[in-house]
């Protein structure tokens, strides 16, 4: 997937389940219709994100 990042990145098709990623540092979550981006950078920016999913629910953490 590295080398078709900004190909996967800007694709709105349904990609059946939903695809949570890292490897492409956002200021923010990064939240699509077929995906979701929890890479904040923690190395550099010092803000680590983290998602919670259960029965349906799903919720994100940040420090």
């Amino acid at each position: 997937m590295r080398w078709i990042r900004r190909e996967f990145l800007d694709d709105s098709r349904d990609h059946g389940p939903m695809v949570i990623h890292g490897h492409s540092i956002t200021d923010d979550i990064d939240q699509q219709v077929n995906r979701i981006g929890i890479d904040t950078g923690a190395f550099a920016s010092g803000k680590l994100t983290a998602i919670g999913i259960e029965a349906g629910d799903r919720w994100f953490l940040t420090s």
